[in-house]
């Protein structure tokens, strides 16, 4: 008693393991930019003492927040500027540099 039935199985494209803010930035980017913008405004705080200038302190931190936001934003890939510079970083550490000294073959 042979059937010849055929199950499919239906595996839903773009389902997201964690929740997210929005589109590629969850909970984990969120900390992350939390501690930049931490670090951030110290050395703002720091340049404002230094040079008392409201405007040079505000540029700096709201380019500080919102180039981290960018930098950790994931694509659909599920890489962010941070990981891929982490990737090249750990590739050419692996990479090894063998020098060779030419020599005659036949002499």
């Amino acid at each position: 008693m042979e059937t010849s039935l055929k199950q499919t199985l239906y595996i839903p494209h773009g389902l997201k393991t964690r929740v997210e803010i929005f589109d590629g930035f969850g909970k984990e980017e969120l900390l992350k930019t939390i501690l930049v913008t931490l670090v951030a405004g110290g050395i703002d705080a720091l340049l404002f003492l230094i040079f008392r200038n409201v405007v040079t302190s505000m540029v700096f931190i709201l380019i500080a927040i919102s180039g981290s936001v960018m930098m950790l934003t994931k694509d659909k890939t599920n890489i962010s500027v941070v990981d891929q510079v982490g990737f090249m970083v750990r590739f050419a550490r692996s990479q090894k540099v063998y020098k060779y000294k030419y020599l005659e073959e036949w002499k």
